[in-house]
């Protein structure tokens, strides 16, 4: 799956089938379900998890908790960059090279 068909899917009700729990907790953010993807962030482990995570806590504005899951994913913290930048390059990163 490429960025843009990961973007078109958001027009649909639910996830497309096959999706990592990270990028399902992307998808379900992207939706407007805080919850559902931050539960969805907790499934997938790991740093992929972690880093996903670590957005979730940032958009909800708490920087301490977001700090903590960037250094569980190995990654330096994002403090002023756009949400939804991040959100995009988070997508990317987890799709993988194409």
């Amino acid at each position: 799956m490429d960025l843009k068909t990961y973007k078109d899917s958001l027009a649909r009700n639910e996830p497309p089938s096959g999706l990592s729990p990270a990028l399902e907790a992307l998808w379900w953010d992207a939706k407007g379900d805080w919850d559902k993807a931050h539960q969805r962030a907790q499934d997938e482990g790991g740093a992929r998890g972690a880093w996903v995570h670590a957005y979730l806590h940032r958009k909800q504005g708490d920087p301490g908790n977001a700090r903590y899951w960037y250094g569980q994913a190995r990654r330096p913290p994002v403090e002023d960059a756009p949400l939804e930048a991040e959100w995009e390059e988070i997508v990317r990163g987890l799709l993988g090279p194409k």
